[in-house]
């Protein structure tokens, strides 16, 4: 096991990432082959895929919640930035973060509340892409198949010097720097199903007594990674073989992997909570940033899954799939929550948490949930002043719950006093 270590990513966080993902697919490749006689990479890359976003699924909820309630609560936010425009003074962004950081106590979420999961999910998409760039070196079945012809061309006068030479000639980046070991010859052996300027023809050249193990070798590792096409290999690539050699199916099956890779990405942006017509005008800045990158990402993905290996488009669109497959169930179950009774709840973590700091709780009567449910739902016939009017009392009102005095104290007390009088 050593030895395969010398080829693998050894990148702080994204190494340990990758060498945990490269078990989950040793194991499947494993399980795939011992039971159902399957040895491919493009299964195992979505069977992993489904395996990774179920381990995902409660930082995805979190993540995919925290956009459902934005839709909703941003139009309160961004009336307490307007209250606030032209106001710099110190007391008046103190104000501004105050009443902002009480709308999201009132929802129940943090201002960095999609920032961990895409900090999480980054490292493992990095991780991937180390993993689907050297397969042999987390895959032992993989790695098996090089094996033979690695040791036989290290043991052939000028074996190592000339696997050197090959992988300058054809920029092989990312592979082992000791050409000594079995593993970096396995490294260049397994860039050679990218189309470049080294070939499994030039190895046969030079080692023309190896025939018949290099051509085994070449469809072995060509069966292991055919998912219609070779998805150690890019589209980019796979399409120019494909304009040279006049094959139709080929093209089309390269042309797919990023075309599908915008469409599933666009289809997750459009299911995305939106906010109110009235909160997305040109003037305001977060909703003009937000419709770029919502323009942008499909056409990132759409490039990423061209340059980069075949396998990181499989794996790129069946988790698009899954998302939007887990963001639909999401939509349905939040548009069935009674708002009020998620404000509700929110409150009593809040009390609890501050009870645990010693703070007396926050306290929201029905003046304060009727002011959230007209927020939400808007009474026929009411004015933008007055849907605005309601979002500010709302928030001033659980904002200053717990202050003696207040006009949240003050209702407390004749709520207290009435509930007394009637016992």
């Amino acid at each position: 096991m050593a030895g395969v270590l010398l080829t693998q990513n050894n990148a702080f966080i994204i190494g340990d990432v990758a060498r945990i993902l490269g078990w989950i697919m040793n194991v499947l490749f494993n399980f795939l082959d011992s039971v159902f006689g399957i040895q491919n990479i493009g299964v195992c890359i979505i069977l992993f895929t489904v395996i990774v976003y179920m381990l995902l699924l409660p930082l995805t909820i979190k993540q995919q919640k925290f956009s459902k309630l934005s839709a909703k609560m941003n139009p309160e936010i961004q009336a307490i930035q307007k209250k606030y425009a032209n106001k710099k003074d110190n007391d008046s962004m103190m104000a501004m973060n105050e009443e902002t950081k009480a709308i999201y106590a009132k929802y129940g979420v943090s201002p960095t509340g999609s920032c961990v999961q895409l900090l999480i999910q980054f490292p493992i998409l990095l991780a991937m892409y180390s993993v689907i760039q050297k397969i042999p070196a987390y895959v032992d079945g993989v790695r098996a198949i090089f094996t033979e012809l690695a040791n036989s061309i290290l043991a052939a006068p000028g074996g190592s010097e000339f696997m050197q030479e090959l992988s300058t000639t054809g920029n092989m980046y990312g592979v082992g720097t000791d050409f000594t070991q079995a593993n970096t010859i396995i490294d260049v052996l397994y860039k050679l199903q990218e189309t470049g300027n080294a070939t499994w023809q030039m190895l046969i050249d030079r080692f023309p007594d190896m025939e018949s193990l290099i051509l085994n070798t070449q469809n072995s590792i060509n069966h292991v990674n055919d998912f219609g096409i070779n998805i150690a290999n890019s589209p980019w690539n796979i399409a120019r073989s494909a304009l040279a050699t006049g094959s139709v199916l080929l093209l089309i099956g390269a042309i797919a992997v990023p075309v599908l890779a915008a469409l599933t990405q666009w289809l997750n942006v459009k299911m995305m909570p939106q906010t109110s017509s009235a909160s997305q005008d040109g003037e305001n800045t977060m909703a003009s940033t937000m419709k770029t990158m919502n323009l942008m990402m499909p056409l990132m993905s759409a490039w990423f899954c061209l340059t980069l290996p075949a396998g990181m488009g499989l794996y790129w669109i069946v988790g698009a799939v899954i998302r939007g497959i887990q963001q639909f169930a999401i939509n349905k179950h939040l548009n069935k929550i009674d708002l009020d009774e998620l404000v509700k709840k929110n409150i009593e973590k809040n009390n609890h948490l501050r009870e645990k700091k010693g703070l007396p709780p926050q306290k929201v009567n029905e003046i304060a949930r009727t002011n959230v449910k007209a927020i939400d739902h808007p009474k026929k016939g009411m004015t933008e002043e007055e849907r605005k009017a309601a979002m500010a009392a709302s928030t001033e009102y659980y904002k200053n719950a717990d202050k003696p005095g207040s006009l949240a104290s003050k209702a407390a007390m004749v709520a207290k006093y009435n509930e007394k009088t009637k016992k």
